[in-house]
C-alpha cells in the first residue's frame, strides 16, 4: 500500500492529510496552529494527529509533499531578510523599472561595469576588483545576494563569475537572474532574483523544520514541495529557488479543488489567514499566467497559475476609517495575530491589559494591540530598532514596548523584517463574538471588539453600539471585499472585457446595482455565470453570504479546509527548460546556451543544438526534482519578418518539458 502525506503550512494553520494513493481516499486529516518561532512544532502537531486519525504507521508513508503560503504571505506583507543586489552593466535609471527599487526597500545595490550585448558579446569586462571590495565591505548584516547582469540570458558568464566570487568571500546564498528565467528584461529578472534571495532563509527554515519532524517520527520518504504552477519539485531544489514556491499554496488548492469536486469550469477561491486567492479552473486545468506570477504588487518572472492574490483573510487587520462623518471599515492587507488566539496562549496578560483599557473613559491609540517577538536574523538594524527589539523578550501590550512615537516607526520596520508580529482585532475575532467560531478565547475577542467599538467617527459618534454590532460589520465587510475579489477575477478572465480595468468594473455602480437586482426606471441584473468553489477552513463560515450576493452556485467540498494539503500530493513533477536562438546577421545564427553562445551557419542546426541541450537540462532537472517515468515534449516558436518578399529569421524560442510522477520511498528502496 502506498500512503502519501500532504502538508500545507499557512500563515495561521498547518494542515496534514494522509491519502491512500491507489484508492484515492482521504484516510486522516488534522490541523495545528502554525508556530512561527519553531515551524517544526506546528508541522509535528498536524502530522502526528493525521497519522493517528488514519491509523497507519509512520514507516508506511511513501511520499511527503509540502505546500506553503509563507513565501506568498511574505511578499504580500512586504517581509523578508536583508539582501544585496549586484547590478552589472545597468544604468541608474534601470533601478526604477519594474518595481525594483520598491522591492529593494533600501537594501544595498552594487552597480558594476560589465554585461553583454543582445547577441551575447561582452560589452565591457566585469570589474572583479570593485565587486570583491564592495562585497567584503557589506559585513554580516546581508543575508543573501541577488546577481543580475545585462543580457545574462544571452550570456551568463558575468553572473556566474560574480556568484563564485561572492560565495568564496561571504559563504552566503547567491541567486543569479539567468537561473530563474530565460526571458529578456533585465530589471524584471533582477526583481525576481532579489525576491528569491530574500525568501531563501524563510523557506530553508520551513523545509528543515519539516525534515526534522519527519526524521523524528520515522518517516523515511522523499520530500517534495509544490511549485507555483502546481507541479512538484524536490526539497533540495526548492532551497535554491524558493521564489518558485510563491503561489505554492494556492496552486495546491487548485489541484485539490479539482480532486475534491471533479469540476471542470469554476472560479476557485481559497481564503486563508492572510490572503484570498482566486483562480479560474477551465476544462479541469488552471490557467498559467504568461506574464509571470504577480504577488504583493510585484510582477515576477516565475511561471505560476494565473492567480489573483489579495491581502484579505480571516486574520486580516481591521482598519477603522475616521475621516468623514460616517466612518467605515477596511480589511487587510497585513495579517495580525487575532486577539482571541493570543489570549488562548497568554490569557492572563491579554485579559489584564484589555480590562485595564476598558476601565478607562478614553480610548488610547494603541488600546487592543499587542506585540509578539519572532525568531529571525536581526542584522542590519538601526539603534532604535535594536532598542525596541531588546525590550521584546515576551508578548506584551504594544504601549509597553514603546517609549515614544518615534519608536512606532522602528516597530513597523521590525514587523516588515518579520522579527515582530502584531496582534489586534481580525475577522476571526469577530466570528468568535458572533458564535461562528469556537477555536480560541471568545471572551478576549469580545473585550477587544468592545474597545474598538468605542472609537469615534469624524462626527463624534461611536463606530458601533457594541461588540456584536461591530463584529457583524466586520464579517459583512469581509463578504463585500471577497465579492470584489471574485468579480475582479471574473471580469479579468471574461474575453468580452479584455483590455478593460477589471478592478474598476468590479467596483462600478452599475455592477453593484446589478448584483442588488435594481429595479426602477431601469432594471439591472448581474450574477456570476460559473460556480465558485470555496476553499479554506473559514470558507463555510463566510462563503454562503458571498454566493448569495453573487447569485451563483457555491460549492463547499467536504475537505475544503485541507484542500491545499490534498493538492500537495495529487500533483506531478514537471521541469521546463527554455532557450533562445537569435540571428545577428544574414546566414548567422546564435544559440544562447547556458554555457555561453554557440554560432551556426544554419537555422535548423542552431535550433536542433538548442533543443538537444534543453532536453538534457530538462531531464536532469526532472530527475533531480524527484521524477520517474519521464515524458519529454518539445516545442519551437519562430519569429520572422517579411523583407522584400522573403521571410527573414528574427529569433526562435525552444521549450522542452520533462514530466513524471514523483518517486516514492518503496521504489527507492527497491532500486537500492
Amino acid at each position: 500500500m502506498a500512503y502519501f502525506l500532504g502538508v500545507d503550512t499557512g500563515g495561521t494553520y498547518t494542515d496534514a492529510v494522509i491519502m491512500d494513493e491507489a484508492a484515492n481516499l482521504v484516510l486522516g486529516k488534522a490541523k495545528s496552529l502554525t508556530t512561527r518561532a519553531d515551524l517544526a512544532l506546528g508541522i509535528g502537531g498536524a502530522v502526528d494527529a493525521a497519522l493517528a486519525a488514519a491509523g497507519i504507521a509512520a514507516r508506511d508513508i511513501a511520499l511527503v509533499s509540502l505546500s506553503t503560503t509563507l513565501a506568498t504571505n511574505a511578499l504580500v506583507e512586504g517581509q523578508g531578510g536583508r539582501v544585496a543586489l549586484v547590478f552589472i552593466g545597468f544604468d541608474e535609471d534601470d533601478l526604477a523599472r519594474g518595481g525594483l527599487a520598491e522591492a529593494l526597500k533600501g537594501d544595498p545595490v552594487l552597480r558594476l561595469v560589465g554585461g553583454h550585448g543582445h547577441a551575447g558579446n561582452e560589452v565591457a569586462p566585469l570589474d572583479m576588483a570593485a565587486l570583491e571590495a564592495a562585497v567584503a565591505g557589506l559585513g554580516p548584516e546581508v543575508m543573501g545576494f541577488a546577481v543580475a547582469a545585462r543580457f545574462a540570458t544571452r550570456n551568463p558568464a558575468h553572473e556566474i563569475a560574480a556568484r563564485e566570487a561572492i560565495r568564496r568571500i561571504t559563504g552566503r546564498p547567491v541567486t543569479c537572474s539567468h537561473e530563474l528565467s530565460a526571458q529578456l528584461n533585465g530589471p524584471k529578472r533582477a526583481l525576481t532574483a532579489v525576491l528569491n534571495a530574500r525568501l531563501i532563509g524563510r523557506i530553508d527554515r520551513l523545509v528543515a523544520a519539516c525534515e526534522r519532524h519527519l526524521a523524528q517520527v520515522g518517516i523515511d520518504a522523499p520530500l517534495m514541495v509544490v511549485r507555483g504552477d502546481g507541479a512538484l519539485i524536490s526539497a533540495a531544489m526548492v532551497r535554491e529557488r524558493p521564489i518558485e514556491t510563491i503561489l505554492s499554496g494556492p496552486a495546491a488548492s487548485i489541484v485539490g479543488a479539482r480532486w475534491l469536486t471533479g469540476a471542470k469550469d469554476a472560479l476557485v477561491s481559497d481564503i486563508g489567514g492572510t490572503t484570498t486567492d482566486v483562480c479560474l479552473l477551465k476544462d479541469g486545468l488552471p490557467e498559467i499566467d504568461p506574464q509571470g506570477a504577480r504577488v504583493g504588487g510585484f510582477r515576477t518572472m516565475v511561471e505560476a497559475v494565473a492567480m489573483r492574490t489579495t491581502g484579505l483573510g480571516g486574520d486580516s487587520e481591521v482598519h477603522l476609517r475616521t475621516e468623514g462623518l460616517a466612518g467605515g471599515l477596511r480589511l487587510g492587507p497585513r495579517r495580525l495575530i487575532p486577539v482571541s488566539l493570543l489570549a488562548a496562549e497568554h490569557g492572563a496578560m491579554v485579559h489584564a491589559a484589555l480590562d485595564r483599557w476598558l476601565s478607562s473613559d478614553t480610548a488610547g491609540e494603541m488600546d487592543g494591540r499587542f506585540v509578539i517577538p519572532m525568531a529571525g536574523q536581526a542584522g542590519g538594524l538601526g539603534p532604535r530598532e535594536q532598542a525596541v527589539l531588546a525590550r521584546l523578550d515576551r508578548p506584551m501590550p504594544m504601549i509597553d514596548a514603546l517609549t515614544s512615537r518615534l519608536e512606532a516607526v522602528a516597530l513597523d520596520r521590525l514587523v516588515a523584517r518579520g522579527l515582530v508580529m502584531i496582534s489586534g482585532v481580525t475577522p476571526s475575532d469577530a466570528s468568535h463574538v458572533l458564535g461562528q467560531l469556537e477555536s480560541w478565547d471568545a471572551a478576549a475577542a469580545e473585550k477587544a471588539l468592545q474597545l474598538m467599538a468605542r472609537r469615534r467617527t469624524g462626527a463624534g459618534e461611536r463606530f458601533a453600539q457594541g461588540p456584536v454590532a461591530l463584529a457583524q460589520a466586520i464579517v459583512d465587510q469581509l463578504t463585500a471585499q471577497t465579492v470584489e475579489c471574485l468579480l475582479e477575477a471574473a471580469f479579468a478572465e471574461d474575453p468580452a472585457f479584455a483590455g478593460e480595468d477589471a478592478a474598476a468594473l468590479a467596483l462600478h455602480r452599475l455592477t453593484a446595482a446589478g448584483l442588488s437586482r435594481h429595479s426602477g426606471i431601469v432594471a439591472l441584473s448581474a450574477r456570476l455565470a460559473v460556480p465558485v468553489i470555496g476553499l479554506g477552513a473559514s470558507a463555510p463560515t463566510y462563503y454562503g453570504a458571498v454566493g448569495e450576493r453573487l447569485g451563483c452556485e457555491m460549492i463547499l467540498p467536504e475537505h475544503a479546509g485541507v484542500a491545499n494539503a490534498i493538492g500537495a500530493v495529487a500533483g506531478q513533477v514537471s521541469q521546463r527548460a527554455t532557450g533562445m536562438v537569435s540571428s545577428p546577421g544574414e546566414g548567422r545564427f546564435t544559440a544562447h546556451m547556458s554555457t555561453g553562445p554557440q554560432h551556426f551557419a544554419d537555422q535548423d542546426a542552431a535550433m536542433d543544438a538548442m533543443e538537444a541541450m534543453l532536453r538534457e537540462e530538462a531531464v536532469a532537472r526532472a530527475r533531480a526534482a524527484g521524477a520517474v517515468d519521464l515524458r519529454v515534449t518539445a516545442s519551437r516558436e519562430v519569429r520572422g519578418a517579411e523583407i522584400e518578399g522573403r521571410t527573414m529569421f528574427i529569433e526562435g524560442m525552444v521549450t522542452v518539458t520533462a514530466s513524471g510522477r514523483p518517486r516514492v520511498a518503496h521504489e527507492r528502496a527497491a532500486a537500492e
